[in-house]
């Protein structure tokens, strides 16, 4: 009974100082400050490991069609350079303005191929961070607004995105 008490004391203690540190307004959530490094570990921590658990079942069909590039390319440069920028972009307003910095996709998908060089795996996690979004990112949900042929179509674009010249992304992603 006397452990059932102690809990019960943590859980009110815990409960009190969580409101009172919410309620302050103490907590800084200004996108010009960045978190404190345990913070932002802990949050990148739990963001890979969720997208990685969602992922993981995700079939990936094949991207080789050209024809992908041509619609993933009209997507890509319509939703998505302003914050992951183009080739030979080194920033613009959208992606100095975030926190945590939007990934310049134009210079490496190496980041998003895991640690064992799985290609599908990386495939199958920006399908699902394309189509659900990411929670406090800005980064949106395009699976509310575009079907997955469309979103497959993004992946296999921004697979090839570093390989282009400027000239040849203008061309991929030109809106006819």
């Amino acid at each position: 009974m006397k452990v059932i008490k102690i809990l019960f004391m943590l859980a009110i203690l815990v409960i009190s100082g969580g409101s009172l540190i919410i309620f302050s307004g103490v907590i800084d959530v200004a996108a010009d400050k960045p978190h404190s490094k345990f913070v932002y570990w802990l949050l990148q921590e739990a963001r890979e490991r969720s997208i990685a658990k969602a992922s993981a079942n995700i079939t990936v069909p094949d991207l080789s069609d050209y024809e992908l590039l041509l619609t993933g390319g009209a997507d890509y440069g319509v939703m998505c350079a302003t914050c992951h920028l183009a080739p030979g972009q080194k920033e613009s307003d959208m992606s100095l303005g975030l926190y945590p910095a939007p990934t310049n996709l134009s210079l490496s998908y190496e980041k998003s191929i895991n640690s064992s060089g799985n290609n599908e795996a990386a495939r199958a996690r920006n399908f699902w961070i394309i189509k659900h979004g990411i929670k406090a990112s800005g980064m949106p949900a395009w699976g509310k607004t575009h079907d997955d042929q469309r979103i497959w179509a993004m992946v296999a674009f921004i697979e090839r995105l570093p390989t282009l010249t400027p000239e040849q992304y203008q061309i991929l992603t030109a809106i006819d």
